[in-house]
C-alpha cells in the first residue's frame, strides 16, 4: 500500500487541498492520502516543522510526504524531493525539512528544473505529480538534477550542564500546551536522584508528574509527553493563556547540589 501524506498551510475552506488530491490520484487513483494537517499558520515553517518531524517516523518507510507550507518559498528558494531516513519528501528548500532532521539526506534532487513551468500553485503543478510517481515507485533520480544540498536553518538547541537544563517553549498545541525542547532522557541522566526545580515565567514547581490528571482542575500539570518532551500543561485549562507564556518562552530546569 503506497501512502502520500499531506501537510499544507491551504485550510479546508478553499478548493486547494482537493486539487492537490485530485492531481495525485489522476496520475495513480490506487494511492492512499493521509491528511496530517491543513490547518498549520500560513507560511509558519516552525509550525510546519515541529508537526512533521514529530509524526512522519511513524508511517512505514517508503512513505511519501507532500510539503506545502509556503510553497512559494521565497525568490531564489527551488523546489526540491528528498529521500530521508527512508522516507520520501517533495517541497520547496524555505528552510523547513532541513529543521525535520539531523540525519544526511540519502538523495536529494532539484525539481522543475527541465523545460520549468510557471505557476501559483505549485502544491498542485509541482509537488503532486512528483509525489504520485515516487509514490509509484518511480525513482527519485529521474525527477530532477541531483543537488549536493539543501536549506538548514538553526533551530534552538537545549543548553545543559550538572546545574541546569536551559530550554523553549517550540510549540503552544490546539490546547494550549507549552510544549518544549527538553528531552527526557537529558533529564533523566542529569538529575539521577537530584532535587531539582522547574522555572518559567515567574513560576517555579518541584514535581513531574506521570499524567495531566495528576493536578487538580486548574492547576499546572508537568509531563513528558509522548514525544519525549517536558511539556507544561494545565488540567482542564489553557496553560499559555493563564501563564502568559508563548512560542520561545524560556523554560529552565535547576538541580540543587548534593
Amino acid at each position: 500500500m503506497a501512502i502520500v501524506t499531506l501537510l499544507t498551510d491551504s485550510g479546508e475552506s478553499d478548493y486547494y487541498v482537493a486539487a492537490i488530491k485530485a492531481k495525485i490520484l489522476g496520475i495513480n487513483p490506487g494511492l492512499t492520502l493521509v491528511d496530517i494537517s491543513h490547518k498549520i499558520a500560513p507560511c509558519d515553517i516552525a509550525h510546519g516543522a515541529f508537526v512533521l518531524k514529530s509524526m512522519f517516523r511513524d508511517f512505514p518507510a517508503g512513505t511519501v510526504h507532500l510539503v506545502g507550507v509556503d510553497a512559494l518559498g521565497h525568490r531564489d528558494d527551488v523546489f526540491i524531493a528528498l529521500q530521508l531516513e527512508d522516507h520520501f519528501f517533495v517541497g520547496v528548500d524555505n528552510g523547513l525539512l532541513g529543521l525535520i532532521s539531523d540525519k544526511t539526506p540519502q538523495q536529494v534532487v532539484q525539481l522543475n528544473s527541465v523545460n520549468p513551468i510557471r505557476t501559483t500553485f505549485p502544491e498542485k503543478e509541482i509537488f503532486a505529480p512528483a509525489a504520485a510517481k515516487l509514490a509509484s515507485k518511480v525513482a527519485i533520480t529521474t525527477l530532477g538534477k541531483p543537488m549536493p544540498t539543501f536549506k538548514k536553518m538553526t533551530d534552538r538547541h537545549v543548553k545543559a550542564n550538572k546545574r541546569l537544563i536551559a530550554g523553549h517553549v517550540i510549540r503552544v498545541d490546539h490546547f494550549g500546551n507549552l510544549i518544549t525542547n527538553i528531552p527526557k532522557d537529558a533529564f533523566d541522566t542529569l538529575s539521577n536522584g537530584k532535587t531539582y526545580t522547574v522555572q518559567f515565567g515567574g513560576e517555579k514547581f518541584r514535581r513531574i508528574h506521570k499524567n495531566y490528571f495528576e493536578a487538580e482542575p486548574g492547576d499546572c500539570a508537568l509531563i513528558f509527553n509522548s514525544l519525549g518532551l517536558l511539556e507544561i500543561a494545565m488540567y482542564k485549562g489553557n496553560a499559555s493563556e493563564l501563564l502568559g507564556l508563548k512560542y520561545d518562552s524560556p523554560v529552565n530546569i535547576l538541580f540543587d547540589e548534593t
